[in-house]
């Protein structure tokens, strides 16, 4: 049977980066991608926090655009302030770029192949899937196997130690439309980065929806926590595209792109490492509830996966798994579980959105604490940010 120190299933920023950087500490790797084409159909407002590309030694000719500011609306106000600046890009690029770098370090990725099962064997942990090219089932050994495989991940059938209650009800319905206008929009389209927050008109469900300036292109889409029907999703998405068109482009002759997939914003998973067998990224369950960031969070989990498989690799650890859990845990956990509490508190009363944003617009230093990890933290700063907080929860009560 064929072999190798490390498996990765899927190649985007968390399987990517896991490759690149085990490679590069000498770990045979393999990925396994399902698309043909590395990051081709991800959909994704890809926007990237300040200091991303340097972070994890990436070229920043991947950048579109440095917004220096983000807006947040609701139905009742728009409430801005700065960034850092922050990026965009495209998935193709940023996952490519990754892929590719990951390639120059010596990682195989293999395109076209569809993870399907494993099992673990006394030398090993057995990998099953299937070659789209050849229309064959292949299964390879490895010792280590990072899943990595976005929102798309169902890992009940994996490992019973996996399993996430609440993931189905995590999944949010997407939908994207990139605008290729025939001219510029006004230039306030590439110098801010929009979230709006709203209830829907037709449903009465909440919504995420964001407008995110690219080269030659808007990302304009939404996100509603629930399977909604496409009729559903796609009256939503228009009557967001209209308010956005009539204040940046209007009048201006565009094509569209449509994109559109399940995506995750519930709960961490409880269990991320068993057994030689590591999660991370999206299947980790690792996204902002609040904004449905994950891209920085899923590089993350992949470069500490590589850490982990590197020191079993070398022999100073039996398991790549634990050591591997306990820093994901320690680095996210807490944040995101705060993160998603906050999105339902919100959720409950739309009012209170308001509330918070415009705490966030009048106390840039509470808004430029909450981009951060909480290893930026001093002792000083933490008072602050609790302090804040009660702000916050005594006039969110009464809105």
């Amino acid at each position: 049977m064929e072999s190798t120190d490390f498996l990765i299933v899927g190649c985007g920023p968390a399987g990517g980066t896991a490759a690149r950087e085990a490679a590069r500490q000498g770990v045979a790797t393999v990925v396994l991608e399902r698309d043909a084409v590395v990051g081709a159909k991800r959909v994704c407002a890809a926007g990237l926090r300040p200091g991303f590309c340097e972070e994890f030694d990436l070229p920043r000719s991947i950048v579109h655009l440095d917004p220096p500011t983000i807006t947040l609306s609701t139905v009742k106000k728009t409430y801005a302030f700065t960034v850092g600046p922050a990026h965009t890009t495209t998935r193709e690029e940023l996952d490519g770029t990754i892929g590719d770098l990951a390639r120059r370090e010596g990682a195989e990725i293999r395109t076209g192949a569809l993870f399907r099962t494993l099992r673990r064997e006394r030398d090993g942990i057995v990998v099953e899937y299937a070659d789209a090219a050849a229309g064959t089932r292949r299964t390879i050994r490895a010792r280590s196997v990072f899943l990595a495989q976005g929102s798309s991940a169902r890992l009940d059938d994996v490992d019973a130690r996996f399993r996430h209650a609440g993931w189905s009800a995590g999944l949010i319905t997407c939908l994207q439309y990139r605008i290729y206008p025939e001219r510029p929009a006004a230039p306030a389209a590439y110098a801010t980065l929009e979230m709006h927050y709203y209830r829907s008109p037709f449903s009465g469900r909440n919504v995420i929806a964001w407008m995110f300036p690219k080269r030659d292109h808007l990302s304009i889409g939404l996100g509603i926590q629930a399977k909604v029907p496409g009729a559903e999703l796609r009256a939503e998405q228009g009557a967001f595209l209209a308010t956005v068109e009539r204040r940046l482009f209007p009048g201006i002759p565009y094509t569209v792109r449509e994109e559109g997939n399940l995506l995750y914003g519930g709960l961490p998973r409880t269990t991320i490492g068993a057994d030689g067998v590591l999660v991370g990224g999206t299947a980790a369950g690792l996204v902002d509830a609040t904004t449905g960031e994950g891209i920085h969070e899923a590089a993350t989990t992949g470069r500490l996966a590589a850490e982990a498989v590197a020191q079993s690799h070398a022999g100073r650890v039996r398991d790549a798994a634990p050591g591997y859990e306990r820093a994901v845990q320690r680095r996210f956990y807490g944040r995101l579980r705060r993160r998603h509490r906050l999105m339902t508190f919100l959720e409950r009363r739309p009012a209170r959105f308001d509330v918070l944003f415009r705490q966030l617009e009048e106390t840039p230093r509470f808004a430029t604490m909450l981009q951060s990890d909480r290893d930026a933290f001093g002792p000083l700063d933490r008072m602050y940010l609790y302090a804040q907080a009660a702000k916050f929860s005594l006039s969110a009560l009464y809105a």
